[in-house]
């Protein structure tokens, strides 16, 4: 079995939470300041900056911080690695399935002959 990326188990993590995905959806449009991103939100800034350093830590987005603005990046790279996860999973559900289905036809078959 493939040794797991280390930073997965973290992006499933951070994506677990809706107020997380609702960040990662609005950083996929473009970056933004962290007060940009905790505009939208009914919680404290600190509560929003918790959320934004678990999504930095699992590698999902990137801060920079020029002047007094920190500034949220989404790392499309960290998201094409989770895509390709879930994608693995599916093909090899999708190969299990279509075997299934012809060996089922194929039983449909003989006792059609029969």
């Amino acid at each position: 079995m493939p040794e797991p990326t280390p930073n997965l188990d973290l992006m499933f993590q951070a994506l677990a939470d809706p107020t997380r995905r609702a960040l990662v959806e609005r950083l996929s449009r473009g970056p933004a300041s962290v007060s940009e991103l905790a505009l939208p939100f009914a919680m404290s800034l600190p509560g929003v900056v918790q959320h934004l350093q678990l999504l930095e830590q699992s590698g999902l987005i990137k801060t920079q911080k020029i002047g007094r603005t920190r500034t949220c990046t989404i790392d499309t790279g960290a998201l094409s690695l989770v895509e390709k996860w879930i994608n693995d999973r599916r093909i090899g559900w999708e190969r299990r399935l279509d075997r299934l289905g012809a060996f089922l036809d194929a039983e449909d078959e003989k006792g059609v002959k029969t």
